[in-house]
């Protein structure tokens, strides 16, 4: 009995090591590791999808991988992702749509300048 349990736990540790996914080349594995770096969790609040074991993120997983495997380039995997789970999905903000929000920041330095030029004037 304790043999058949040390064999079964060899096993498992065996089988756990592997990949889930078996990719044609280095360079699609690579690309889906970034891929699911790069892509937040579509349940958890603020983790990336490869951080999440979620059945909605191993599905997503899943569907980047069959992706990667047709082909598809990554901006087409992202485009994917947007369109099934919102904007919010990618970590990566559309600079358009955020226009103030990135330019806030150079706007008040700028506004600081001026402030302190004018009280040094006085």
């Amino acid at each position: 009995m304790i043999r058949l349990i040390a064999i079964s736990m060899i096993f498992s540790v065996y089988t756990a090591g592997e990949s889930l996914f078996i990719f044609n080349s280095d360079e699609d594995e690579t690309r889906y590791y970034q891929i699911i770096n790069e892509i937040r969790c579509p349940k958890c609040t603020s983790g990336s999808l490869s951080s999440s074991n979620a059945p909605i993120s191993e599905d997503l997983k899943r569907k980047i991988y069959e992706l990667i495997q047709e082909g598809r380039s990554d901006q087409e995997i992202k485009d994917y992702v947007v369109q099934r789970y919102g904007k919010d999905s990618l970590y990566e903000p559309d600079f358009s749509e955020n226009l103030f929000l990135w330019l806030s920041p150079i706007i008040f330095m700028i506004l600081i300048a001026v402030s302190v030029l004018i009280i040094r004037r006085r």
